[in-house]
């Protein structure tokens, strides 16, 4: 039992567990001064023109879908900050305020990506740009093409730096052309809400059904940025790439569980990731300019590789199979909060999932 709730405490800490500034004021960092309209966005001929390398721009995309399926989302509860979306615009505001939105790229001496730039913009020598750029345009593109950004006939153009232009993709027909099974997903995602939303189940039920269109379009979505940006994690220091690679497979297990990603479950989540980008020195636990939580993290962080060994890569699939039921996704959850939470969590929890997988699946 003591090694099942090692194994378990290590995963949702790898998962969950993160130290920096994800919020000002309560909301992402810059959310207030990024546009709320697709009118407030450049226009040229009658297409709307975003330039995802502008951080405020990037940003209204996620203020644009938040805004536009927040009448969907009322089974995630009252209030405005319930939307699962709102890990997005978060994990944005934590990408640049811990400097990796910047060029990584060995003498750069871009001030691109630093908070202090002016405007805000983000570098396309970015892997976490690089992520972020299709966990924003793609869903944002699938949305304006369902209707539930826009309304009505919206000619939008995605601008991308011709120097890596092969990378992205830049309207609507293009990412579908590149992209078709991500950007499927999305657009099942915003097509089903109103549906969802109006139908008879319960609240309880229809949360599920959100949250699992919704992850499945992202877990894909991480699938196709990964393929398209790996090789910009080369730029980065050894220690800063396995935690890179840590944190993006850590999606598996908040999506298997339909993890509610609203902006308070998010930020409590994700309030000690690193808060700047490591270096070949440094080795966690003790790294000096660092906070306990943060060493804790990356620590953690560093045994998943280790689990994943000593139970011969099954980690993800025994974690998935557990959540086989909106009830077992239900006790997923809670788990993932209670383990990260409360460290006198008893193992019996634990133990409940584990059986439930293995008896009711």
């Amino acid at each position: 039992m003591d090694f099942i709730r090692t194994v378990g405490a290590v995963v949702v800490l790898a998962v969950l567990s993160q130290a920096a500034v994800v919020t000002e004021s309560g909301l992402p960092i810059l959310w207030e001064k990024a546009p709320s309209e697709l009118s407030q966005l450049p226009t040229v001929d009658g297409v709307i023109q975003i330039n995802p390398w502008d951080y405020l721009q990037r940003m209204a995309l996620y203020k644009l879908l938040i805004n536009s399926t927040d009448p969907y989302m009322s089974s995630m509860g009252h209030g405005e900050k319930e939307s699962p979306l709102w890990s997005l615009p978060l994990q944005l505001g934590w990408k640049l305020k811990s400097g990796r939105l910047t060029d990584p790229s060995p003498g750069s001496t871009s001030t691109c990506g630093l908070e202090s730039s002016e405007p805000v913009c983000i570098s396309p020598q970015s892997w976490y740009a690089c992520i972020s750029y299709y966990m924003s345009v793609l869903p944002f593109l699938a949305a304006v093409q369902t209707g539930v950004v826009g309304k009505g006939e919206v000619q939008i153009h995605i601008q991308v730096p011709a120097e890596v232009a092969h990378d992205y993709c830049s309207s609507y027909t293009d990412c579908s052309t590149k992209h078709p099974d991500a950007m499927s997903k999305w657009q099942t995602f915003f097509q089903s809400l109103q549906q969802i939303s109006e139908s008879e189940d319960t609240d309880f039920y229809k949360k599920d059904q959100i949250l699992g269109l919704m992850w499945a379009a992202e877990e894909e979505t991480l699938l196709t940025a990964s393929a398209a940006c790996s090789e910009r994690q080369k730029l980065y220091s050894s220690p800063e790439v396995r935690f890179g690679l840590s944190w993006f497979r850590s999606a598996a297990y908040v999506a298997a569980a339909h993890f509610h990603s609203s902006i308070e479950r998010s930020e409590k989540f994700m309030a000690p990731l690193p808060s700047r980008v490591l270096q070949e020195a440094d080795s966690p636990p003790n790294i000096a300019d660092l906070s306990a939580e943060e060493n804790h993290t990356l620590y953690v962080f560093s045994w998943m590789s280790s689990v994943d060994t000593l139970l011969g890569g099954s980690l993800v699939r025994l974690w998935r199979s557990a959540m086989c039921s909106a009830q077992a996704r239900e006790k997923g959850q809670a788990l993932l909060h209670d383990l990260i939470l409360d460290p006198k969590f008893p193992a019996t929890s634990l133990m409940s999932i584990l059986t439930e997988m293995t008896t009711s699946c």
